[in-house]
């Protein structure tokens, strides 16, 4: 199974990305809100982490065509798994429907922002509900990632801002309160190396708006 896939960027074009490999192209299918950053990037080498599956209806007589749909990290990639664990959604519904990016679409989930959900492109408000249903309660870690889940300089990393959220819940805190408040905390551009400076950021900020 191909999990990483890099290469040069020769084409892009609607849910198709195109990486040179040494001899080789691969055609990697990407959700539209990958497509976006990655349009900046054309013959420039970049790194998608992939899922294969096989499509087709051998049961009608077609071929099974395998496929790679490209992410630019991994957190996106689990993601998009969840997203198509729930009934009635799978894999081109999920592929359709991905046009915001997994932060805003983890948010509404964990809000059950249904009517929210109902407008991505496949999705409708029985598919939303079911969505909101199976899924709200794991995406924390997904409506906290920053850009990429790569930790960089002055960034971060996305293990202490889920513990920061955690440990807000665990003091009473609403689950939707509590990550508005770790969010509001890291756009301060400071970096946390612990929970406890964190949560020291978060009743700082709330200190001096009161």
């Amino acid at each position: 199974m191909i999990t990483k896939i890099t290469g040069k960027l020769v084409a892009l074009g609607g849910q198709d990305a195109t990486l040179e490999v040494g001899a080789f192209e691969y055609q990697v299918l990407v959700p539209e809100f990958v497509r976006r950053q990655l349009q900046t990037q054309h013959e420039e080498t970049v790194s998608l982490r992939t899922i294969e599956y096989l499509e087709g209806n051998p049961q009608k007589g077609g071929r099974m065509t395998p496929r790679m749909i490209g992410f630019l990290s991994d957190a996106e990639r689990k993601f998009f798994e969840l997203i198509c664990s729930v009934d009635g959604v799978g894999v081109r519904k999920a592929l359709m429907a991905m046009v915001r990016p997994v932060r805003d679409v983890a948010a509404a989930i964990e809000e059950q922002d249904v009517k929210f959900l109902a407008t991505l492109p496949g999705v409708g408000p029985a598919v939303a509900e079911r969505i909101v249903a199976k899924l709200r309660r794991k995406m924390t870690r997904f409506a906290l990632i920053p850009e990429h889940d790569l930790p960089a300089d002055g960034r971060t990393k996305p293990d202490v801002l889920t513990e920061g959220y955690e440990a807000l819940v665990a003091l009473g805190h609403s689950p939707v309160d509590a990550r508005k408040k770790i969010e509001r905390a890291s756009e301060s551009k400071s970096k946390f190396k612990s929970v406890s400076d964190l949560i020291n950021e978060v009743y700082r900020q709330e200190q001096a708006a009161s």
